[in-house]
């Protein structure tokens, strides 16, 4: 005789009484749920099908996609919409492996998640069952912490080991594989330990040094010509309004990158984006947030020697990397910054009203900027500028508009001119510079934030990779706005061809063919335009916004037009 309610099994124990047992898969459920969890992103397979029914007992919601990696990188962007850590589930073996560039990207771009692949039977081991590969040794690399799951009464226990990782230092993807029995086997409930909410993980937030804070707070006051560069972590520690007053209060101009962008809205006048080379070159102080000195900042070369250099981050092994500082601190922006703030007032007020001058003087520049770049934002050429497109997107984003971009040159081309109105609006792959990102990144937000209107601009390139998941987009009802920046070329990889081996050499291994993507997202059931006059950019986002399905409006730009970044190949600088 057995009864079972829910996920729980009864079955007679000793003395005729009820046993209750529980599986390992609903054990998995019943973690992610305790975690916060309310939806995983996964593509089925036989060793993982008991965590969904668990999920359907705990209402997590279950996304299934087309590839892994689209899984993967879903379960990135939903860590960095909502603050909380993000799931994927796949099976063994080409399963795992599909999903590991979304778990590198993860890594590189600090974003929390939890990848949970399967495995074959314990039973089995070094065996040869099917699917069968070294997932954690593959993993480790790459994730802050990857274990096999070695027992069902273990499952939550580790799944709950796996989360407090994730927030250990600046955030990071986990990895768990567990044995196909091991999920499938029942335990009896009183010896499965089950983390309760909020009982098993501690406050992460640090808020650095007090002597450095005083030390910083000091060198604000005496600073005529500071600045700050507000990156990913600002919004990663939720950090937006300390970092507004601290601005504000300081009399400091901002500069803003990665999910950082937003964090002051266009038209703020701290808010400036295309002087900052110029501010980096003649500032006296220069306080980095929450950004390495990775390529994406010359490692640190394109600060200027004579300036104190302040660096901020979640991770000490960060701070200090590739360029010497003059400070560093350790810690959770919001804290750190709001306690500068707070040590500083009283010794900056002279110090904030003499920098009227500074902030003109990089006004100036950046009107400059602007305008010697307003012409070809504003151009009627054809084919389509992509200085143009970029610009009626930028136009086209309300407060509400979250804006995701995936591609190479024409990506580039829009963090010039992109400004979310918003802070956590921007969404990018971060460091690891991984195509294919777009698709599951719309998934993610959309479905986590169905208030919000998502647009994400793609390269034909980058599109190509991930672009059958339109069809998952349709299939839950996740409208949201693609536009495809279309020159049948991965272009930024052709410019340095063409100025390496010469333009006989240009197209070798980089051209596409003439895709009709507007067909494409027709085909599966969304909406789809393809635009060739500049004029009609703007309608046809408009349409797209008004349809209320999974649009693409394919744009077809000039590709014999290169972003500067890309001419400039900083990539490889």
């Amino acid at each position: 005789m057995r009864k079972t309610v829910g996920s729980i099994t009864g079955k007679p124990g000793k003395g005729g009484m009820m046993s209750e047992t529980i599986s390992g898969g609903h054990l998995v459920a019943k973690a992610l749920k305790a975690e916060g969890v309310d939806v995983i992103y996964t593509l089925c397979g036989g060793h993982i099908i008991d965590i969904y029914d668990g999920c359907v007992d705990e209402g997590i919601e279950v996304i299934d996609v087309r590839h892994e990696q689209v899984a993967a990188h879903a379960a990135d962007g939903y860590a960095r919409v909502t603050g909380k850590p993000g799931c994927a589930v796949v099976t063994a073996g080409p399963g795992t492996t599909d999903a590991v560039t979304g778990v590198a990207n993860a890594f590189r771009a600090e974003s929390p998640m939890l990848l949970i692949g399967g495995q074959g039977a314990l039973s089995q081991h070094k065996m040869g069952s099917l699917q069968d590969l070294p997932h954690v040794d593959m993993m480790t690399p790459i994730t802050k912490f990857a274990a096999t799951v070695p027992s069902t009464e273990r499952v939550a226990d580790i799944v709950s080991m796996a989360f407090r990782e994730c927030y250990h230092g600046a955030p990071g993807p986990s990895f768990l594989e567990i044995p196909r029995d091991v999920l499938d086997a029942k335990v009896p409930l009183e010896k499965a330990r089950i983390p309760e909410p909020g009982r098993y993980r501690a406050s992460t937030r640090q808020a650095g040094d007090p002597e450095a804070i005083e030390r910083l707070a000091d060198l604000l006051a005496h600073a005529d010509k500071p600045c700050i560069l507000l990156g990913s972590q600002v919004w990663t520690c939720r950090a937006t309004d300390a970092a507004i007053d601290f601005v504000r209060a300081l009399n400091v101009p901002a500069y803003m990158n990665g999910s950082g962008r937003g964090t002051l809205p266009p038209g703020d006048p701290h808010h400036f984006q295309l002087s900052r080379r110029y501010a980096f070159t003649e500032a006296d102080l220069i306080i980095i947030v929450g950004t390495p000195f990775d390529f994406r900042m010359g490692y640190g070369k394109r600060l200027s020697p004579t300036a104190t250099v302040v660096q901020i981050d979640l991770d000490y092994r960060t701070v200090g990397k590739n360029r010497d500082i003059d400070l560093g601190i350790v810690g959770d922006a919001g804290l750190v910054l709001a306690a500068a703030a707070q040590a500083a007032s009283g010794r900056v007020e002279n110090a904030a009203a003499r920098r009227k001058e500074w902030l003109e003087e990089l006004r100036a520049v950046e009107t400059k900027a602007y305008d010697k770049r307003l012409p070809r934002q504003l151009s009627d050429a054809s084919p389509i500028d992509p200085y143009r497109l970029v610009h009626e997107i930028n136009e086209f984003l309300t407060e509400d508009t979250i804006y995701i971009g995936d591609g190479g040159d024409i990506v580039t081309f829009s963090g010039q001119v992109v400004q979310p109105k918003s802070p956590g609006h921007w969404m990018d792959p971060g460091p690891l510079g991984t195509l294919g990102v777009g698709m599951a990144f719309a998934m993610a937000a959309k479905q986590a934030r169905r208030d919000k209107e998502v647009l994400c601009l793609f390269g034909d390139g980058a599109f190509s990779l991930t672009g059958w998941d339109f069809e998952t987009m349709v299939r839950f009802d996740l409208p949201f706005i693609g536009v495809i920046g279309n020159n049948s070329s991965m272009n930024q990889i052709r410019y340095g061809q063409a100025v390496k081996y010469g333009e006989d050499r240009a197209r070798v291994g980089n051209t596409l063919g003439d895709i009709r993507y507007g067909e494409f997202a027709k085909l599966l059931g969304g909406h789809g335009e393809e635009v060739r006059d500049p004029a009609e950019i703007r309608p046809a986002l408009e349409r797209a916004r008004e349809s209320g399905k999974p649009s693409l409006i394919n744009v077809w730009v000039d590709p014999e037009v290169y972003a500067p970044g890309t001419m400039n190949q900083t990539m490889y600088k």
